[in-house]
């Protein structure tokens, strides 16, 4: 009875969660310019978007952004993560730490808030920088980083440390150490923190609508923009798109995800092998 009742739930929970996304979906296929009436299908809204300007270059520029963001997102990430783990005690450690976590708890209006007047007080101060990509990547790479040290810090401390130092004891440098042992080991914590960040930049209006100038507007903002003045099927068929970039990009790492797992799983059976064989022998 209780399984059943749990998964009653969780079915609940998905058609709360995706429905939504799908009526949208099935509704950029509309032939009516009403939105909530359907007209029958076609594809004419991809054909409107593939001529709207507007569209595109926000399209691009979410999609720049998105990828500055997610790299740089993980390389701070990962050295805000090693500086966590690898070392517990050291001046500042818990004012660092409570500057890595503030940005997952401080609502996203006050991070857009207090970034836009830093950069107005920058731009007053030194003339730059000016509101557009860099300003936007900056504020996105600043909460994405949180998120990226969260998901690596969690894999490093579930990895064996020994390992390391084993690699050390036969004579590798610790580059050699890194390169060799620790990074192929968060490999896919790396993967999961970059597909996070990506997404979160990709869809962010907040944090975007407080940062963007003249010039730099992103996808999210030209959808938000165009909703206010009335909800039409090209709105529908740029969501469409959006959700289908980001489902392929999901699909694609968890795919890499998993065969890396599966890789990892053989090398450790087939080490072990070797070693019960050398013993033996």
């Amino acid at each position: 009875m209780e399984s059943r009742i749990g998964k009653f739930w969780l079915g609940a929970g998905y058609v709360f969660l995706y429905l939504p996304i799908l009526t949208l979906i099935v509704f950029s296929f509309n032939d009516s310019k009403m939105v909530t009436l359907w007209g029958g299908f076609t594809f004419k809204w991809y054909g409107v978007i593939a001529h709207d300007t507007e569209v595109v270059d926000g399209f691009l520029l979410s999609l720049k952004v998105a990828l500055m963001t997610a790299s740089a997102s993980v390389c701070l990430g990962m050295l805000a993560a090693f500086a966590m783990v690898r070392y517990k005690s050291f001046f500042g450690r818990t004012a660092f730490s409570a500057h890595i976590n503030a940005p997952l708890v401080v609502p996203e209006v006050i991070t857009g808030l207090s970034l836009l007047l830093f950069f107005v007080l920058c731009q007053r101060l030194f003339g730059m920088p000016e509101r557009g990509v860099f300003t936007i990547w900056a504020g996105h790479t600043s909460v994405g980083m949180a998120y990226a040290a969260v998901v690596i810090q969690s894999r490093l401390l579930e990895m064996d440390k020994s390992l390391e130092e084993a690699a050390m004891d036969l004579g590798c440098r610790p580059f050699q150490v890194f390169y060799l042992v620790t990074f192929p080991m968060i490999a896919q914590a790396l993967m999961s923190a970059w597909l996070l960040t990506f997404t979160i930049s990709l869809d962010d209006v907040v944090a975007t609508a407080f940062l963007s100038g003249p010039g730099s507007t992103t996808l999210p903002i030209v959808i938000l923009s165009r909703a206010r003045l009335g909800l039409n099927p090209t709105v529908n068929a740029i969501a469409t798109i959006t959700v289908a970039v980001v489902a392929v990009g999901v699909l694609a790492g968890s795919l890499w995800l998993n065969r890396q797992e599966r890789k990892r799983a053989a090398e450790q059976a087939a080490a072990y092998r070797e070693g019960t064989l050398a013993l033996a022998s």
